[in-house]
């Protein structure tokens, strides 16, 4: 079995750091804290290990995993076209649990499965989490389980659903037990657009339609 490593003993956080960092390198997967649930990383530019990771949890590419981004920088990066309303509530609530659809950026060249030409973009507010982006560049996180499971809110909980699919467990204590909350902002982009709540998790639908306003939200 893969093994799991405490990062709140020094000694085991900088091993499972570096042992994590080299098995995202190497197309392996990796699961990790974030400030939600915990999650099964893969190199986001890596075709073979996102599809390892859709595999690992019992998905099809009709199921593209989000991608988790170390800063706001990258947004641009990655996304075609950032609506004002976006930045807005990036500004609000980045590092944070909202994940954001928006159209990606046609030059990338990555597979993350039947996105039809968007991609799922989120800032995590956690620490192991942003040091691990920060040197890996963006990841293709899905949460830590099998499909039809509930989300690990631990790494053994991970552990005994993913196993040796998963070469490194990062272990930064209890998560959250709430998913994120997904925004479609596609909509915004034509007159008069909106975006659409496609989950509410941690943060509420009444929290976007505060920072975007009633009308830029479909109810």
């Amino acid at each position: 079995m893969a093994p799991i490593y405490n990062c709140a003993v020094e000694a085991e956080l900088l091993t499972g750091m570096r042992l994590a960092r080299m098995a995202i390198g190497r197309g392996d997967l990796v699961v990790m804290p974030t400030d939600t649930v915990y999650g099964v990383a893969a190199d986001a530019f890596n075709a073979a290990a996102v599809l390892k990771l859709v595999e690992a949890k019992g998905r099809t590419r009709a199921a593209p995993p989000p991608v988790l981004i170390p800063g706001i920088p990258t947004l641009d990066a990655l996304a075609e076209n950032v609506p004002d309303e976006v930045r807005a509530l990036v500004a609000t609530f980045w590092p944070g649990g909202l994940t954001i659809i928006l159209p990606a950026q046609s030059s990338l060249a990555w597979d993350l499965g039947d996105t039809r030409g968007t991609v799922a973009l989120r800032m995590p507010a956690n620490k192991i989490a942003l040091e691990i982006l920060a040197e890996t560049g963006p990841l293709a996180v899905s949460s830590a389980n099998l499909t039809g499971r509930p989300a690990a809110t631990t790494a053994r909980e991970a552990q005994e659903m993913l196993g040796e699919s998963v070469a490194v467990y990062l272990d930064g204590g209890p998560g959250g037990t709430v998913a994120s909350t997904i925004i479609d902002a596609t909509g915004l982009l034509g007159p008069g657009g909106k975006l659409t709540i496609v989950r509410e998790g941690i943060i509420s639908a009444a929290d976007i339609r505060d920072v975007v306003g009633a009308d830029k939200c479909h109810e």
